[in-house]
């Protein structure tokens, strides 16, 4: 068996390694960029320390699918050859591609895998898909392996997909689309911050770091608001963000972390007090250190709102607990019972790292269910709120959601998962098979 080449070609990161490893050796943005002290576009490393403030910056990939060849070309000859170091021509590649891909897209990709690189065979796999096999074989004793179904959330750099998946296979026809993911609340987080503090409409890859360590998912919405107009210390979403210099610091930074984390052990309640004097001495302290700081109240829980609530902001779209029941009612009338009567809306989220990594409160476990019932994740997740989910499912089902422990690469794992297994080099498509037959015929094999 040739080595494997698992490749998750995300629009915000790629993930890539060799098949039946644990980890990815590589994890890069999926881009070119030029700072302001290059004349020309370079590729990202695992280990860029260079200061990418007002950094310009080439995407390959725009709204979930692939529109520049030539530069996905660029950014995967660069990966194959510096980075991993393996041979295409001895070589097979497992690549994970985006559910509803164009026709003409799918040939760009296999003109790029079969004529540019010369891999020796090809196989593609969806998000949902590979989450699915990667869960079931990490639980071998749940539920989920035992059914063999599951509703995968996948919310990623461009998009968010709820997508229903019986026995490793994406039911295309339940899938539902939000065109929401990572990039749409970056930008909208740069328009907050420009509008309230300081232009950082060119600062991408800055407001991508503010996003994921800053922002987190409100469980009330209503109340956080009322918090955050208070003032001083029993304001417990104020922080401050400082902006890198360039000399002494190449990276941006929060200022006071514990001051970032205490909406996570504190309650509404525990912020009672007005303090004045505390607040009045914070807004004279003004330096000149303050022209490169910019703080974050309300920001930090609207922006994650969008997912909720698109609506919100003139978005013709429905909210993410709406899209979760809609899958599941387009579902065959023969599956439904698998996802309802007996799964009790089991549901599987996966958070990628471009659409952040958005803590939830430690409390966020409703007291009214059981333990066994809800199940999430206090690390990085983006969370369901169980008011939102919960009065659109009838009263008589449970509802049940699991997170992967590492949402970032369970994608990767499961495509490693599935390179591994005795039989993948037969559901392959090789490079002979492409040059007699042509990419569409090719492409029945994959079920797309």
């Amino acid at each position: 068996m040739s080595n494997v080449v698992v490749l998750d070609n995300g629009g915000g990161l790629i993930k890539a390694g060799q098949g039946g490893e644990r980890d990815p050796a590589v994890v890069i943005p999926n881009c070119l960029y030029r700072p302001l002290t290059s004349k020309k576009f370079l590729h990202p490393t695992t280990t860029t320390e260079e200061d990418l403030t007002s950094a310009a910056i080439r995407r390959p990939i725009d709204r979930g699918y692939l529109i520049n060849p030539d530069l996905q070309r660029d950014i995967w000859s660069h990966l194959f050859n510096s980075l991993l170091h393996v041979s295409p021509s001895s070589s097979s590649l497992l690549l994970t591609e985006p559910l509803f891909s164009l026709p003409s897209i799918q040939r760009s990709t296999d003109e790029l895998i079969f004529e540019d690189f010369g891999f020796n065979s090809f196989f593609v796999a969806d998000s949902p898909s590979l989450v699915h096999l990667y869960e079931s074989s990490r639980r071998p004793d749940s539920l989920l392996s035992e059914a063999q179904c599951s509703l995968v959330v996948d919310c990623g750099f461009s998009f968010t997909h709820v997508a229903p998946v019986f026995q490793n296979c994406t039911l295309n026809y339940g899938v539902k689309r939000i065109d929401l993911g990572g990039k749409a609340l970056t930008n909208y987080l740069k328009e907050l911050v420009s509008y309230r503090s300081i232009n950082v409409m060119d600062e991408t890859f800055l407001m991508d770091d503010v996003k994921e360590k800053l922002c987190f998912v409100s469980l009330d919405v209503e109340t956080d608001l009322q918090i955050a107009r208070k003032q001083g210390k029993d304001n417990l979403f104020r922080c401050t963000y400082v902006l890198p210099d360039g000399v002494t610091h190449k990276k941006g930074y929060v200022k006071d972390p514990e001051a970032a984390q205490r909406h996570l052990r504190a309650s509404p309640s525990a912020a009672m007090e007005t303090n004045k004097e505390a607040y009045q001495l914070e807004t004279i302290a003004k330096t000149e250190e303050r022209k490169r700081e910019f703080d974050l109240i309300n920001e930090r829980f609207l922006v994650p709102e969008m997912i909720f609530q698109p609506a919100d902001l003139g978005m013709n779209e429905a909210g993410l607990a709406e899209c979760i029941v809609r899958a599941v009612n387009a579902c065959h009338p023969y599956l439904r019972p698998h996802y309802i009567d007996r799964w009790k809306y089991i549901v599987s989220s996966i958070c990628r790292k471009t659409v952040s990594l958005i803590p939830a409160p430690l409390d966020c476990i409703n007291p009214n269910l059981r333990d066994d019932t809800v199940i999430y994740s206090h690390s990085y997740i983006l969370n369901f709120r169980q008011k939102d989910l919960r009065p659109l499912v009838p009263h008589e089902y449970q509802v049940k959601i699991t997170t992967q422990n590492d949402p970032i690469l369970d994608v990767w794992r499961g495509g490693s998962l599935l390179a591994s297994s005795p039989n993948f080099e037969s559901t392959c498509v090789t490079k002979a098979e492409y040059e007699e037959h042509g990419s569409a015929r090719c492409r029945r094999r994959f079920f797309h």
